[in-house]
């Protein structure tokens, strides 16, 4: 998944994280001091470790744009880099950024590279669990705090050409997909279903999704899939607009997630804390906005909360 999961959603209202059974935490103070000053409150909530080295790390793979890149000035850029900016004023942290390929984001938290991964990164059972779609053992299972919804759009050649508007229109034809991600698994499905229809189905994976999007361009894919924003951002900012187009209606929407080793429940809810503070503080769609994926508003943090 990945990055992604990193993708998007139609224009709509602002949307709430209500997955059954997720915990929901508000941060709400009930009075007193708390209400008068919750950001107090939510350092002083904070772990040891943090507030001795005054540094959140965050593991990143800086290669995913609009939602992190590198800047003209070499520095992460993007919607993720901005929230976790945000997040690290709330807390009074400063933020270090480790920046790591994508499939190895889980592994190096767990061998305690960072604290946390923030890093498009989907919320799904699978990683909260550590297995694989078969329920096997496949990794180290972590929490996730969410804090936007993305869902999986489709890009192809400007004019789409081989008229492709749904799943089954891939069927018998070569997709483009960023190894590890959401869609990795989106097409990985639809591969079987392709097969049974007698029309085989090929998949070319990369490590980076600008390696699929250059496969697409080339016409070597005859479409791509990736989250809905950086599937919106390449359709419009490649070759001034007339390399792609995003087709199709979003699939599988899931939440982004600060990903977390499992016995660091005290860090995971400061920061579902520190969450809720920047959307109430109306910063956070201010950010949303800055890069253009307001339809994928969250309106409060939750632990866990994805499919």
């Amino acid at each position: 998944m990945h990055h992604r999961a990193q993708s998007r959603r139609p224009a709509a209202a602002a949307l709430a994280l209500t997955t059954a059974g997720a915990l929901l935490l508000s941060g709400c103070g009930g009075g007193g001091a708390a209400a008068k000053d919750p950001v107090h409150e939510i350092r002083a909530k904070l772990p040891k470790a943090q507030q001795t080295s005054k540094v959140l790390r965050i593991g990143m793979d800086v290669n995913y744009p609009p939602v992190e890149f590198r800047g003209a000035d070499g520095k992460p850029d993007g919607l993720d880099p901005d929230i976790a900016a945000a997040l690290g004023r709330i807390l009074d942290l400063r933020i270090e950024y480790v920046d790591t390929p994508f499939d190895k984001l889980l592994p190096d938290l767990h061998n305690k590279q960072y604290d946390v991964v923030m890093s498009a990164l989907s919320d799904i059972r699978p990683r909260r669990e550590g297995v694989d779609d078969a329920g096997k053992p496949a990794g180290h299972p972590v929490d996730f705090v969410d804090y936007f919804i993305a869902g999986t759009s489709m890009v192809v050649a400007k004019g789409n050409p081989k008229g492709i508007r749904t799943l089954d229109d891939l069927c018998g034809k070569t997709v483009a997909v960023q190894s590890g991600t959401t869609q990795d698994e989106i097409v990985a499905r639809q591969v079987t279903v392709c097969a049974r229809a007698g029309k085989p189905l090929t998949v070319h994976t990369f490590d980076t999704d600008a390696k699929a999007l250059a496969e697409v361009a080339a016409g070597t894919a005859q479409a791509g899939m990736n989250d809905f924003p950086v599937a919106a951002h390449a359709a419009k900012n490649t070759d001034g607009g007339n390399r792609f187009e995003v087709v199709g209606s979003q699939s599988r929407s899931n939440p982004y997630g600060i990903a977390l080793r499992k016995e660091d429940s005290e860090l995971r809810d400061v920061l579902a804390k520190a969450v809720d503070q920047l959307i109430r503080s109306g910063e956070y769609d201010k950010i949303l906005a800055k890069w253009n994926v307001s339809a994928g508003a969250a309106q409060n943090a939750v632990v866990n909360g994805g499919i």
